[in-house]
């Protein structure tokens, strides 16, 4: 069926930084499809937002099989006849381990984590992203793929600085169809990401404010808002950008 509207994909977005995402777009007045691995959070997240009167569904797929992607994506873009915002959202740092220790199994794991599913998802939409209204694509990266990331994390890093990459690459590659691509870079957010350290060690946690030059940690809705608006026609003319979403932490103080 084809559906007046717009219409977003949004990977990984049962919770945190996806699913304020989601519930952005979906205030913006989108229909939005909602990826995720955890289907009870999933179920939870479509009532949350149908109780907003956000028109919404979930779909219930890891991010890492390319054929369950490929497949879904279709299926998605079948259903709705188009995809106008593809985001590309779901991703980690999927553990740590230091190069002289680093399995191949973990490296190819965080690999496909973050750039991987980056690719399979983005190839899936195109075909329906040309059928889409303003389209774009909006990728995840990261500070890690500047500074290689801490001790543990040169290969989230290095998936990063992949996507990096693969944005100004998939921006130069769909020009041509007035579909842009472009990138946020998210500070430290307050998200269940952190949630290991700020239970176990709430000291710490509280002092990473103090490298922010705003001097707190980001919201997750600090980065819906800006994925909002480069869905937008406001950000028509901007593609192949990565936006730094971290209140000046990227320079340090």
């Amino acid at each position: 069926m084809s559906i007046k509207g717009k219409v977003a994909v949004i990977t990984g977005a049962t919770g945190g930084i996806g699913f304020a995402v989601a519930k952005r777009l979906g205030q913006d007045g989108y229909t939005v499809i909602l990826n995720g691995i955890d289907d009870a959070a999933g179920a939870d997240r479509i009532k949350e937002l149908t109780a907003e009167g956000i028109t919404a569904e979930y779909r219930g797929f890891d991010v890492t099989d390319e054929t369950a992607v490929t497949a879904n994506i279709k299926a998605i873009g079948e259903k709705y006849g188009k995809i106008d915002t593809l985001v590309n959202n779901a991703g980690g740092l999927g553990g740590r381990s230091r190069f002289e220790e680093m399995t191949t199994e973990f490296y190819r794991s965080v690999m496909a984590l973050n750039l991987d599913s980056t690719f399979f998802a983005s190839r899936a939409a195109i075909p329906f992203l040309k059928k889409g209204e303003d389209a774009s694509i909006i990728n995840y990266t990261s500070n890690a793929a500047w500074t290689a990331g801490g001790p543990g994390a040169g290969i989230y890093g290095t998936s990063k600085a992949g996507v990096h990459t693969i944005t100004k690459a998939l921006a130069k590659d769909l020009a041509e169809y007035g579909i842009r691509v472009n990138a946020v870079s998210p500070g430290t957010i307050d998200t269940p990401f952190h949630a290991q350290i700020k239970a176990t060690k709430p000291e710490v946690f509280a002092s990473w404010a103090n490298s922010i030059m705003l001097g707190r940690l980001g919201q997750p809705e600090d980065v819906a808002g800006v994925v909002s608006f480069l869905a937008s026609k406001d950000a028509k003319f901007i593609t192949a950008e990565t936006i730094q979403i971290g209140g000046g932490q990227a320079l340090g103080i």
